[in-house]
This record gives structure tokens, C-alpha cells and sequence, in this order.
């Protein structure tokens, strides 16, 4: 099968470019000829995405919209596999080219900010289905910025890509949660398909073995980006009560960047001055070997995320070298941490930081952490590469052909789809 991956970047700009960088790599393995169609070739300080040598590379920014789509069509792909590209108008046209199924690894198309999570009076994610009531509950419940003009073009942004994935084959999503999201809105049920994230396989070597030596710290860490939905305070918050438990030293690491690092690092530095049994480092971004270090020395995961993730890979790659997790019941989250086999879940409604210290104590007990080690070693199986290539391709299969038309149909533009959502097979592109 030739297989065109779509998305707006060809470097590793975020969780979105690092599955592409695992997967790319793992379709081409599996037999399927593999092309990479992207919007711009940035950040630069990222590492490029991964690519077989035989995949032809074409990025719009560097060559043309005009030229990238030309290049895609005359490379006749049987499916475009796309990731979201910023730009709807060269959206609609690689869907002009063949088939395509879209893996929402966000809410694209379901809210005005993206973040599906109300902030005011308190702090809960939003299970409204998308539409123009969201504008008369974006202020009252803070549910993004404050300027009227980004709302009204944010707004009709996610309206057109809402429209957009109705032109789609199909959708996968990570959880069940994600799937139930799409459902709101209208999709039917055997358009949507839950194919869980894959586990980067290169990294599964290691497995950590807790130092139980008295006097020896327990490592806690966080891993993603420093943004308020993150959930960073309320895990600062909570650390002071862990220790006034917990009769052993603490060192919590904080691995990545973001809006909210020097805020988090301010309020870490007053935590510890009151706690000398408490040890906080904020490392930046890591990737590869060291991040692999990073996680493999630590003893516990903690997931503070205030909004609804819509998957959270980084539980399962802790769990597969050894590191339960615990987390709000927010979300994605669920669908891969089991309370009190893999992690415990924290309450969710509303998040708080004594609700997440009750569970990291209850988690640094000996006996309880070496069940919770065991249960994530094993549950973190079902997460390998190879399941979800083969899920992902019998999607493919589905799509193209497979099965009777009736399944498929609905997405071609023989079947009635609004020329300002799809474009004619034939449509020129914006330059």
C-alpha cells in the first residue's frame, strides 16, 4: 500500500512529530511505501523527523503549495494518513489526491482553544459539543484568552476544521474518551476507531530496579510541557505534604519547558527552602538517551494534568521500564492507567493538590509500588509498535476497499461533500 503521512511539520516539534518518527519507519518495515507531505520544516533547533531513505520528503513552505501537491498526486497515494495541517485550504486539496483518515491527537474541530477545559469558577474539562453557544461561555468560564478577535478567528477556524473531518474516510483516536468526543459530534460509530499509541521500541531495553537503601531519595518526575493545564503548582503544592509523611528525602525532577517554567521554578525555590528534605530540579528538554536515563532512575510518574488529555504516552513508556504513574481521572488517562494495577488515579472533579498527595503516599509504600510496577510491566505490553501498525493498517484496508463501499463512501467527492469542505479531484491549489 503507498501510504502519504500529512502534517504541518517534518521535525520533532511535539508528541504529534515524535509518533510520526516511530511510525513512519514502522509502515515501511511492515511492506507499505511510505511519502511525507509537510507544511514547514521547523522548529530548527528539533531533530528531523525520521524517514526511510526511499521516502520521498516534500514540504510546502520550501517548494510551493502548488508544487508539494502536484508532487503528492503524482506520487498516487492510496491513503493520505494525516496529523493536522494548519492551513485548511492545502487540507482540502491532499484530500482532493486519495482517500484520507486523520488521527485527532487533539480536539481539532470540538473547541475554540483546543483545550476542552473550562478555568472559572474551578478548573474541569468541558463535555459541550462545539458550536456557536461556546462563544457565550468563553469568557464567563475562561476558556481562553481574552482577546475578542483571536476568539472570533479561532472560532471559525476550528468551524471549518470540524467541517474538514467530516471529508475524512475515517478518524482514529488514542482512547475511548477521544472517541466519545467525535461521537458528540455527530460522527458515526464505525467511523471512529480507538487505536491506541505506540511504545518507542528502542527504548524498552531498560527496566528500573527501586533502590530500597534507607536514606536514599524517592525520584519523582514530570515529563512534558510547562503550561497551567499541566497542572505543575498543584503538584508543587502537594509535595510539602508527601514529605511531611514520607520519612525519606524527595527528589521531584521536572523534564521540559514551557510558559510556565520560571513561574514553577519561582515557587519550587520557596518550597525547598522550607523543606531540606525535599530536592527539586528543573532539567529543560530532553531526548533520546538522556531522557531514557531521566526515567529509568526514577521510581514514580506523576501526571498532574488539569485537562483532558487525550491519550498521555508518556504512562505507558514510564510503565514499560518499571514507573507506575499517577494522575487525574481526566480524559484520555484512564484508558491506560488502572487504579491500583499500573498507578493510581487521583480524583479528577475537581483536581486538588491533598486528592494528588494522598496517592503519591499511598504509592511510595514498598509493598504497594512493587504491585504497581509489576501491573505497568504487564498492562504496558498491549502498547507495542507492532499491535498498532496492524491496527492502523487494517483501518487502511477498511478504507480502501476492503470492505463493502457503503463503509467508505461517504468520503469521497462523489458522495455530495460540499465543494467549500473538498475540493474537486482536480482543484488547484493556492499558491
Amino acid at each position: 500500500m503507498r501510504i502519504a503521512i500529512v502534517n504541518w511539520s517534518s521535525r520533532r516539534a511535539g508528541g504529534v512529530e515524535a509518533y510520526l518518527d516511530r511510525v513512519i519507519g514502522g509502515l515501511h518495515s511492515a511492506g507499505h511505501e511510505t511519502a511525507f507531505f509537510c507544511e514547514l520544516d521547523s522548529p530548527v533547533s528539533r531533530q528531523a523527523i525520521r524517514v526511510p531513505a526511499e521516502t520521498p520528503l516534500w514540504c510546502a513552505s520550501e517548494i510551493g503549495n502548488q508544487a508539494a501537491i502536484s508532487a503528492l498526486r503524482n506520487w498516487r497515494p492510496d491513503i493520505i494518513y494525516a496529523h493536522g495541517l494548519m492551513d485548511p485550504a492545502l487540507e482540502a486539496a491532499t484530500l482532493g489526491i486519495a482517500p484520507g483518515v486523520f488521527f485527532a491527537h487533539s480536539y481539532r474541530g470540538t473547541c475554540i482553544s483546543g483545550a476542552k477545559t473550562f478555568k472559572f469558577p474551578a478548573v474541569r474539562p468541558c463535555s459541550r459539543q462545539f458550536g456557536w453557544q461556546c462563544l457565550m461561555h468563553f469568557y464567563p468560564r475562561r476558556c481562553g484568552g481574552l482577546n475578542p478577535i483571536t476568539m472570533l478567528n479561532d472560532f471559525r477556524l476550528q468551524s471549518r476544521r470540524l467541517s474538514m473531518l467530516r471529508s475524512y474516510c475515517a478518524i482514529a483516536t488514542a482512547s475511548e474518551y477521544m472517541r466519545e468526543e467525535y461521537l458528540r459530534h455527530g460522527f458515526a460509530s464505525e467511523t471512529v476507531t480507538v487505536i491506541p499509541l505506540p511504545i518507542e521500541p528502542s527504548m524498552e531495553c531498560h527496566v528500573h530496579e527501586p533502590n530500597r537503601e534507607q536514606g536514599l531519595p524517592f525520584k519523582l518526575l514530570f515529563v512534558g510541557r510547562m503550561e497551567a493545564l499541566k497542572g505543575g503548582l498543584v503538584l508543587l503544592d502537594a509535595l510539602p505534604m508527601v514529605c511531611g509523611t514520607i520519612k525519606r528525602p524527595i527528589q521531584m525532577t521536572f523534564v521540559g519547558d514551557g510558559r510556565e517554567r520560571s513561574r514553577w521554578a519561582a515557587k519550587a525555590a520557596r518550597i525547598t527552602a522550607n523543606e531540606p528534605a525535599l530536592k527539586i530540579e528543573f532539567t529543560g528538554w530532553q531526548e533520546g538517551a538522556k531522557l531514557n536515563q531521566i526515567v529509568c532512575s526514577s521510581d514514580l510518574l506523576v501526571m498532574p494534568s488539569l485537562w483532558p488529555e487525550p491519550f498521555g504516552l508518556v504512562g505507558p513508556e514510564a510503565a514499560v521500564r518499571g514507573i507506575p504513574a499517577v494522575a487525574f481521572n481526566v480524559g484520555g488517562i484512564s484508558d491506560w492507567l488502572f487504579d491500583g494495577v499500573n498507578g493510581r488515579l487521583a480524583p479528577g472533579d475537581p483536581p486538588t493538590a491533598h486528592g494528588l498527595a494522598q496517592v503519591l503516599i499511598e504509592c511510595l509504600r514498598f509493598e504497594v509500588h512493587d504491585r504497581l510496577r509489576q501491573g505497568g510491566l504487564e498492562l504496558a505490553q498491549r502498547f507495542n509498535i507492532a499491535n498498532h501498525i496492524s491496527q492502523v493498517v487494517e483501518l487502511f484496508d477498511k478504507v480502501s476497499g476492503a470492505l463493502p463501499a457503503s463503509r467508505v463512501g461517504a468520503c469521497s467527492p462523489e458522495s455530495g461533500v460540499p465543494d467549500s469542505v473538498l475540493p474537486a479531484w482536480n482543484h488547484s491549489v493556492p499558491e
